[in-house]
């Protein structure tokens, strides 16, 4: 069953950063439309938030009233991390800003991907048959939000390699969090409704303090456009979920 986990944890992250490094390869095209993947990116963390997250956190069993604090917390602890990023490491206001929420951007991210990893272990606890539909669910919800983080760190200027070295690091995350969910099934499992919770917290904070004031600060003459790209994320996260099931 560990091998299975770790073949699972390599599809679920790894590959799903596919759709994000061919991007990368049609460079020129993907900063003429980074801005739409801004908003793109947007809409897939509410999405993932709203519709996968928080309702999988209280279907976990946790507990309605502590799971909306823990939502909080992370909407907080995003907050102050920003903050100590700001105070400690910004010299120029607009470059100050790409930093921050470009930095947000991938710890949410590595959190996401370590709690990927404890479901994809949990689940093969389960069985081999529900460990490999919900590789397959996290697979093609990761597609969409990896492609609109890659545009969102284009927008924000920084380099391919970058792009690339970073957000293959994060998808590590997913492997730290399969090895200590198979060897800590007892303990991470009590406590994972919270640590969704605060991942939907984090990703609430990231897309609706960072991207969606960027969207609305660059994009005022094509404003509706991308209004219409961000319902797109949050629609392409629900389909997502109706056709692969949430995991």
């Amino acid at each position: 069953m560990f091998i299975q986990i770790l073949i699972a944890s390599f599809v679920g992250s790894i590959l799903s950063l596919i759709g994000g490094i061919l991007l990368l390869t049609k460079e020129h095209i993907a900063k003429k439309i980074s801005l739409y993947l801004v908003s793109l990116a947007a809409g897939s963390l509410i999405g993932a938030a709203f519709l996968d997250l928080i309702p999988e956190s209280l279907e976990a069993g946790g507990d309605a009233h502590t799971i909306f604090i823990f939502v909080i917390a992370g909407i907080v602890v995003m907050f102050l991390f920003e903050k100590f990023l700001k105070l400690y490491h910004c010299h120029n206001k607009e470059s100050c800003n790409y930093h921050t929420f470009s930095s947000s951007i991938l710890v949410a991210d590595t959190i996401h991907n370590f709690i990927d990893g404890v479901v994809i272990a949990l689940s093969f606890s389960l069985g081999t048959e529900i460990g490999i539909t919900t590789t397959i669910a996290i697979f093609f919800h990761e597609i969409p939000q990896e492609i609109g983080d890659f545009g969102a760190l284009i927008h924000a200027g920084w380099k391919r390699s970058k792009i690339i070295f970073f957000n293959v690091f994060t998808a590590l995350a997913t492997f730290v969090g399969a090895i200590l969910g198979y060897f800590m099934l007892p303990v991470l499992t009590s406590i994972l409704p919270f640590i969704i919770a605060f991942a939907a917290g984090t990703f609430l904070y990231i897309a609706i303090s960072d991207l969606m004031p960027e969207v609305k600060h660059a994009a005022k003459p094509k404003e509706f456009m991308h209004i219409a790209v961000i319902g797109l994320g949050i629609f392409i996260i629900y389909l997502s979920g109706m056709v692969f099931g949430s995991h």
